[in-house]
C-alpha cells in the first residue's frame, strides 16, 4: 500500500487528514456520507481514500452552513445539480468554487509577534479591529493571517510613519471597495451555477446566458480567476494615475494662486 506522503501528493486523504485538511471533525464527516451529501471514500483494502473532490465538498457544504444552510437544504442543493449529471462534473465545479483564490502559504503569528512588528501601536483596539475585518482569524493563542502579503505592506505602511489605526482604516475602507467589484464579478457566473434558481431564457437580458453544463461552468469560474486579478490590477494602476495627476493639478493651482495673490 502507499505511504501517506505518496498518496498526499496524489492529493488523497485518509479520514483523519481529510479533517485536519478542512478543519472539519471526523464525526461531521461521517455524518454527511450518512446523509450522503458527501460521496463515500474509494476502498483500497481496509482504507478509504478521499480526493480533493471530497475536500471541496466539504468545504461547500462548511460554506452553506455558515450562511445558515440546513443540512436538509444542502442536501437538496446538492441532489439538484447531481440530477442527470456526471458526478466528477459536479464535483469539479464545486472544486472551482471553493478552492481558495490567494495561493499566497498560509501564516500563523503570535501575540509577541505582532508586537515586534507594530509596537506600542499594536493594542487591544487595533488588534480587535484587525480581527473583525478577516485580517486575522484567532487560532488558539495565536492568529492565523488571512493574508501574509497585506500584513506586509502594514508593516511596511508603519515603518514609513503612517500610525496603524489610519493603516488599518484604510485596508478596512479598501476591503469594502473590493468586495463591491467582487461582487459584480461574480454576478457574470451566478446564473451557471444556480440553474434552478433561475429559469428560463435570459437572452435580451443583461444576464449572461445559463449554462446548464457543471464541467462548462467549471471552466468558466477558473477563466475568471486571472481576469479578475488582471483587471483589478489594471484599473488600480488607471485610478492611481489618475488620482495622483488631480492632487498634482490642484497643487499646481493653489501655489499658481498664492503666487498672484499680493
Amino acid at each position: 500500500m502507499a505511504s501517506r506522503t505518496e498518496n498526499e501528493q496524489a492529493g488523497e486523504y485518509r479520514i483523519n487528514d481529510l479533517a485536519r485538511e478542512s478543519g472539519i471533525p471526523v464525526r461531521n464527516i461521517r455524518l454527511y456520507q450518512e446523509r450522503r451529501i458527501l460521496p463515500p471514500p474509494i476502498r483500497r483494502g481496509r482504507v478509504g481514500w478521499y480526493s480533493e473532490a471530497h475536500l471541496a465538498r466539504l468545504r461547500l457544504i462548511a460554506r452553506l452552513l455558515d450562511r445558515g444552510y440546513s443540512l436538509a437544504h444542502i442536501g437538496e442543493l446538492i441532489s439538484a445539480w447531481e440530477r442527470g449529471r456526471d458526478l466528477a462534473d459536479v464535483l469539479g465545479l464545486e472544486a472551482a468554487l471553493t478552492s481558495p483564490w490567494s495561493e499566497e502559504p498560509q501564516t500563523v503569528i503570535s501575540a509577541g509577534d505582532l508586537q515586534r512588528m507594530f509596537g506600542k501601536q499594536e493594542e487591544r483596539g487595533t488588534l480587535d479591529r484587525a480581527i473583525s475585518s478577516g485580517m486575522l482569524r484567532p487560532d488558539g493563542t495565536r492568529f492565523r493571517v488571512a493574508s501574509p502579503q497585506l500584513l506586509d505592506i502594514a508593516v511596511q505602511l508603519v515603518q514609513a510613519g503612517y500610525p496603524l489605526s489610519v493603516v488599518l482604516k484604510l485596508a478596512e475602507d479598501s476591503m469594502h471597495d473590493i468586495e463591491r467589484v467582487a461582487e459584480r464579478y461574480v454576478s457574470l457566473v451566478k446564473a451557471t451555477i444556480t440553474p434552478s434558481l433561475s429559469p428560463g431564457d435570459t437572452h435580451g437580458t443583461d444576464e449572461p446566458a445559463e449554462i446548464d453544463d457543471p464541467a462548462a461552468a467549471a471552466a468558466l469560474v477558473q477563466s475568471l480567476r486571472p481576469l479578475a486579478r488582471k483587471s483589478v490590477d489594471a484599473m488600480l494602476a488607471m485610478a492611481m494615475e489618475n488620482a495622483v495627476n488631480q492632487v498634482l493639478g490642484d497643487a499646481v493651482s493653489s501655489l499658481a494662486k498664492e503666487s498672484r495673490e499680493p
